[in-house]
């Protein structure tokens, strides 16, 4: 994985950046790292310790989960997308492994780098927090509605199966 020769001084309004004013998108931009994957590259290992956040600026991601000894795509992610948020705030090992698909361009932000910008600035601090708050608040929802219909549809064919007769 490259970095880039010149260092970008500003983050996109992109993803959960897009309500952050330029201001804070260009001083966040300075406590993390910008990062140029390429093919089969791999950002985030399943089962191996995770503590930073991928924003990725250009390129796709797949994000491949285990399931009885065979990798099972859960996502494609591009542009505006990130991964690695929940590891920012409760440590633990990756859920799922991040696959470049090609060549991108990614901006990561560690556990440690995010602590530095809140102490920094804590206002930026509270921009940015709200706005990644509000993206995992949308994920929840989303996976809920998953798991709901998910559970609908088990019940429905639970009720026609031999043992429900």
């Amino acid at each position: 994985m490259n970095q880039p020769s010149t260092p970008i001084m500003e983050l996109p309004a992109i993803g959960f950046l897009a309500e952050v004013s330029p201001e804070h998108r260009a001083f966040l931009a300075c406590f993390g790292k910008f990062l140029r994957p390429q093919n089969g590259d791999i950002l985030i290992k399943e089962g191996e310790p995770q503590d930073s956040i991928y924003v990725i600026l250009s390129g796709i991601q797949h994000i491949v989960y285990s399931v009885a000894g065979r990798q099972v795509l859960v996502a494609a992610l591009g542009e505006g997308d990130s991964m690695g948020e929940i590891n920012l705030f409760d440590p633990d090992k990756a859920s799922a492994t991040a696959i470049s698909c090609g060549n991108g361009f990614v901006w990561s932000l560690s556990r440690a780098e995010l602590s530095g910008f809140l102490e920094a600035d804590p206002v930026a601090g509270v921009s940015i927090l709200r706005s990644l708050l509000r993206q995992v608040s949308k994920r929840m929802r989303c996976m809920n509605d998953k798991l709901a219909s998910a559970e609908v549809r088990a019940s429905f064919y639970n009720s026609w199966t031999s043992d429900a007769l």
